[in-house]
């Protein structure tokens, strides 16, 4: 698990916490590592969690299923990222949707009771990870909130603007790169694929936009 350190120092969980305390911190929360191999469950919808999680390799879908196989995928996890944190309190109920490795993968564990519990010799970094516990998810909260926004909006065309605008001021550029192929980004944003693809040939013939495969330029 070591070799996953400089990994993990660089995630927000772990701001501000030296590489030598991130050693210490993996025995005093008693991490654990697990490899997944691609679309393989991490959880399973129904599943109760009792560990926070970190990827540290690869890349994961937070997805559910209708009872007619139709898949909205409600999150993408990169490396650095933490999920599982809403469904460890007492009482949050058991997990509402799948997780799914993408690429192969790999996933630390950490027990919340041992996050939660200052232990005895009263760790300096273990405060600062419950700081940045807290400022996390705050931001995972935003991102939600940002989704949101983007499949409230009633029609496919008015879905994919609100989208990619938000993912070029995020990159900074008129011409980004999204993490999703054709069909994931029809299961994020909520709508049917063929009439996705449809419009969004009608947005580049209109010369709102240009794209080959997961790359857009916005013109």
């Amino acid at each position: 698990m070591e070799k996953y350190v400089p990994v993990l120092k660089e995630t927000q969980l772990f701001a501000g916490v030296r590489a030598d305390e991130v050693n210490t911190i993996l025995g005093c929360f008693q991490a654990k590592s697990r490899i997944y191999k691609k679309e393989e469950y991490i959880f399973r919808q129904g599943e109760h969690l009792t560990h926070i999680t970190v990827l540290v390799k690869g890349k994961l879908h937070i997805q559910r299923d209708d009872y007619w196989g139709n898949r909205s995928i409600v999150n993408v996890i990169h490396v650095g990222e933490m999920f599982g944190e809403a469904y460890v309190s007492p009482g949050s109920g058991p997990i509402l949707n799948d997780v799914i490795a993408v690429d192969n993968s790999t996933v630390i564990f950490f027990d919340v009771r041992k996050m939660l519990n200052v232990c005895s010799s009263a760790c300096r970094f273990h405060s600062i990870v419950l700081q940045n516990l807290f400022f996390a998810i705050s931001d995972k909260n935003r991102k939600l909130v940002q989704k949101l926004g983007h499949i409230s909006k009633r029609t496919t065309r008015e879905k994919l603007i609100s989208y990619l605008s938000e993912e070029a001021k995020k990159q900074n550029s008129s011409s980004i790169t999204i993490p999703f192929n054709r069909q994931q980004l029809a299961d994020f944003l909520s709508v049917d694929r063929s009439a996705m693809s449809n419009e969004l040939c009608r947005m580049r013939n209109e010369g709102l936009l240009t794209f080959e495969k997961n790359q857009f330029t916005l013109l």
